[in-house]
């Protein structure tokens, strides 16, 4: 005697004096779910990038263009004569690594380490670098038709750094372009 629901789906309440028909019907269900969610994440192209806060405002970065998210690091050697958004140089398992507080960079005051402040790894050959940010709020996934070219003003002057924003309900995603950023020629005169 099974019970049913919506046609020919077996109820659980009706298993459960059968664990094992009852483990059964979980996996039928749970290979179900993943088969629809991996349809559903094949439909279209996806853009990833990571979430950040700086200065109470949320920018993405492109995957590619991060390396890696760490912790701000407990010693960090100040650089004579170097300008003030640069707070000096860290050792990152064995290797020099510049410090950067991007908020000071763009000129819209500075960063107070905190236990949420996260560095923001440049994914560049040339550039090592190292951005230091409010916090890190991880992936974000969004359909390649969710882009729009035109990036949102920001409180934060970034404007010449965005590449667009994605935008989902009322949500609006700027991108900073890292690539941008530490090719030009404002963040590569790091000396006073």
């Amino acid at each position: 005697m099974t019970s049913t629901t919506s046609g020919s789906e077996t109820s659980l309440r009706s298993l459960r004096d059968r664990p094992f028909e009852l483990l059964k019907e979980l996996e039928k269900r749970s290979r179900a779910v993943t088969a629809g969610t991996v349809a559903q994440a094949s439909v279209g192209p996806e853009w990833v990038g990571v979430a950040f806060r700086m200065g109470g405002e949320t920018f993405l970065v492109a995957r590619e263009e991060t390396r890696e998210v760490m912790g701000y690091p407990a010693a960090v050697t100040r650089i004579p004569g170097a300008k003030n958004w640069v707070k000096g140089l860290a050792n990152v398992r064995g290797q020099l690594m510049p410090m950067l507080d991007l908020r000071q960079f763009l000129g819209s005051g500075a960063t107070a380490a905190g236990r949420n402040t996260r560095v923001v790894v440049v994914n560049h050959r040339e550039i090592p670098a190292g951005l230091m940010v409010d916090e890190v709020l991880g992936f974000r996934r969004f359909a390649e038709a969710e882009f729009d070219a035109e990036a949102p003003p920001t409180v934060i002057r970034c404007d010449s750094y965005l590449a667009g924003a994605f935008r989902r309900g009322g949500e609006v995603w700027p991108v900073l372009s890292l690539k941008s950023l530490v090719e030009s020629q404002s963040f590569l005169q790091a000396a006073s």
